[in-house]
């Protein structure tokens, strides 16, 4: 695998979120009252190129998958706002201020493929019905027509023709995650949720999943938030890396900067974890002590630095500004500067 080089097409972005929060309700007592939050997406802010990847990282339960989901409207949002731009010269729309059925028109342009390719095929269905679902829905297409178009993109993704009548337990979970991809795709959509969309899947299968993500973003124009925990696919696949903990994007860089030079303690942790395929290269580990805190009670400050092997006091008192290390790199740490 080659490091993907890819860059955005347009200079306007497709995807624009600020401030973005999600928090769940914590309820007790005979009376459901409300005594607190689980905070799993605290003030994100991003965008997201034309034709370009961006990745979420971060440990489990940091809030990647519910901030893309929050984004679709699968989740509603606690606060913040996303405007989708669909052409460079068009008025942005706000996605977090649509009706429901304002929200479905805009179904066929944002899109996702799900992190497990066992639950999130209906097994009652054909791979057929499951991909032509949408379209049927949108009337996009029924009939002969229907057919043609979810044997076409059935192939596309790198099944066989007669997978059409097959039933989801009959495919392998390359296969059903390939399914997946080619449900996401029949609306013909600009901006696509990857949700740990190769996690489960083995080694050799991730790398022609990955494979086909990337022919498909350059022949469709496509847009991807690739959310993962692996950092050596997301080193070839993504244009951006975004960096979370606990909520929060601690880095933000292009990929060859932030693995060239990290500059977030987490960050640079996490890359220190990542193996090495040549033996004679050695670099040291940097053990992370302690557990990821609550995210119903978050400490004060800065939320990494309990377990930071390099926090200072202030670390401890106030949550960093985020500081602009480069045009394209930026962190949220206090010794940044």
């Amino acid at each position: 695998m080659t490091e993907s080089t890819t860059a955005p097409t347009s200079t306007a972005p497709l995807i624009e979120v600020e401030g973005l929060r999600k928090y769940f309700p914590i309820r007790k007592g005979v009376f459901s009252r409300h005594v607190g939050n689980v905070k799993a997406v605290d003030g994100l802010s991003f965008t997201v190129g034309r034709q370009e990847t961006l990745s979420l990282v971060g440990e489990s339960g940091c809030g990647k998958t519910t901030a893309g989901r929050t984004l679709l409207r699968l989740l509603e949002p606690t606060a913040g706002r996303a405007s989708y731009r669909a052409e460079p010269d068009t008025e942005a729309i706000e996605l977090f201020d649509l009706s429901r059925r304002q929200m479905r028109e805009y179904r066929t342009d944002l899109q996702i493929i799900f992190q497990d390719p066992y639950s999130s095929l209906n097994p009652r269905k054909t791979a057929g019905g499951i991909v032509g679902e949408a379209l049927r829905v949108h009337g996009l297409a029924t009939g002969q027509e229907l057919e043609d178009r979810v044997a076409e993109l059935l192939v596309r993704v790198g099944l066989r023709a007669d997978a059409f009548n097959r039933f989801p337990h009959e495919f392998s979970g390359g296969q059903r995650q390939r399914i997946g991809i080619a449900r996401a795709l029949a609306l013909e959509p600009r901006f696509i949720v990857c949700d740990e969309a190769v996690s489960a899947l083995d080694v050799s299968i991730q790398a022609q999943v990955i494979n086909l993500l990337k022919d498909l973003q350059e022949e469709r124009g496509l847009s991807f938030l690739f959310i993962a925990h692996d950092l050596s696919v997301v080193k070839y696949l993504s244009d951006r890396i975004a960096v979370m903990y606990l909520g929060r994007i601690v880095e933000l860089a292009t990929a060859a900067e932030l693995f060239s030079n990290p500059r977030h303690p987490y960050t640079k942790a996490l890359l220190s974890a990542v193996p090495r395929p040549d033996p004679k290269l050695r670099q040291e580990r940097i053990p992370l002590t302690g557990d990821v805190p609550s995210p119903m009670n978050p400490p004060p400050g800065c939320h990494f630095a309990p377990r930071c092997p390099v926090a200072e006091k202030r670390c401890h008192e106030a949550y960093p500004e985020t500081v602009k290390v480069t045009a394209t790199h930026e962190a949220a740490c206090h010794l940044v500067e």
